[in-house]
């Protein structure tokens, strides 16, 4: 098989060549689109699942359905140790510019207005050259979403941005990617703001991706927020979408996956589209010809999973201290031991935080600061009280066979 063709393509948050399984999910998302252009009430988006399963990818196909049909978009990743002002600004900059409202001194008003939210990252004794500058020509306005207080400046910010769209007939959204990174701030004022622009009608939409325990934390933070957005949990594709996923890149190069083939990449992959696009590169290069067959899958196998155990996996555990690298192999130890005595087990390998504690023969209390800087990290999470569990698919089976 020619490697120049081959069209699989394993990298983060890298689309594709056939995006399957998502349709529906880009169709609702349209009609949200639309509904809100119109006038008509709608919620902002939480996608939520696991590491692997294509959240960021989706997230951009949905921020290409945006500007298909015309309307303002920006995005960002939030970072654990940045606030919300500078990214926030930077997404609202591009897509106030995209919405092309003839008005100059409109559009510039409101680019004054994300400047002085921006600027205000800084204290307030800060010097002007120690203020970050965004990049926006227009003078920063004064008393408008410069108060200090991140909620009552984003709940401004964003109805003013809401009202230049709705000039123009036209809407604004905000991709948000790692969304359970923000601060408890920030979450708390990213609620409340679209709490207010959806009781005012203003279209205004703001899309987020996270790990599974997001809403969790939203909840934490505004009680209505199990109200207030459209939970979307993105899991892994089933067996038809896998083969669509497979078979429809190779078609289109004129090649094609036998059949027992096919199961054979769903065994191996569990139906992760990162899975599926790492061992498809591999199988693609290693199969003489087409039809792609069972004995090329196997014969893949271990260089596939040598690489997912370099940039996958290994990169995640590398980021681990010492002490946090003990408490993740007990929690994969613990897995498998429930497992054994004939307890289910979910991909994410949920296990009790005591049990890990009598695997170490530590006290819980003493294992606290490496379970907080492995959440910190996203590496594991909470999706129940006295429980943890991996946030990357099949890295207990990972950390087992490397041990």
């Amino acid at each position: 098989m020619d490697p120049i063709r081959n069209p699989y393509a394993p990298g983060a948050g890298q689309r594709p060549p056939e995006l399957a399984g998502r349709d529906e999910q880009l169709r609702t998302f349209e009609v949200v689109l639309e509904r809100i252009a119109r006038g008509r009430p709608e919620r902002s988006i939480v996608l939520t699942g696991l590491r692997g399963v294509g959240k960021t990818v989706l997230l951009n196909a949905l921020r290409g359905a945006a500007v298909r049909a015309g309307w303002g978009s920006g995005k960002f990743e939030a970072r654990p140790e940045q606030g919300l002002r500078r990214p926030m600004s930077a997404a609202l900059h591009v897509a106030v510019r995209e919405l092309g409202h003839p008005v100059p001194d409109e559009v510039d008003q409101v680019l004054g207005v994300i400047k002085a939210f921006a600027q205000r990252d800084a204290p307030a004794n800060a010097k002007l050259r120690e203020k970050w500058q965004p990049g926006i020509d227009a003078p920063a306005q004064t008393g408008r979403a410069d108060s200090g207080d991140i909620e009552i400046d984003l709940v401004e910010l964003l109805t003013d941005v809401g009202g230049l769209a709705a000039d123009v007939g036209k809407g604004v959204a905000v991709f948000i990617d790692e969304m359970q990174d923000l601060g408890p701030a920030d979450i708390s004022a990213l609620c409340a703001a679209c709490h207010e622009i959806s009781q005012n009608g203003l279209p205004v939409i703001v899309v987020g991706a996270g790990l599974p325990h997001l809403p969790a934390l939203l909840s934490a933070s505004k009680s209505y927020s199990e109200r207030l957005f459209r939970y979307t949990r993105i899991d892994r594709l089933d067996r038809d979408a896998a083969e669509v996923a497979l078979q429809s890149p190779a078609r289109d190069e004129d090649s094609e996956w036998g059949r027992e083939a096919l199961d054979a990449m769903y065994a191996a992959t569990g139906g992760y589209p990162y899975f599926i696009q790492a061992y498809g590169k591999v199988a693609w290069d290693v199969a003489p010809r087409s039809p792609i067959t069972v004995e090329d899958v196997t014969v893949a196998g271990p260089e596939a999973e040598e690489e997912l155990g370099v940039g996958f996996f290994g990169s995640r555990f590398e980021r681990a201290t010492p002490g946090e690298r003990e408490y993740l192999r007990a929690m994969a130890d613990v897995a498998a031991e429930m497992f054994a005595a004939g307890e289910e087990l979910d991909e994410t390998e949920s296990v009790p935080t005591a049990a890990v504690a009598t695997h170490l023969g530590r006290k819980p209390q003493s294992l606290s600061p490496a379970r907080d800087g492995l959440l910190k990290k996203g590496l594991i999470f909470s999706g129940e009280r006295g429980r943890i569990a991996f946030t990357v698919p099949h890295f207990g089976k990972y950390l087992r066979n490397s041990a």
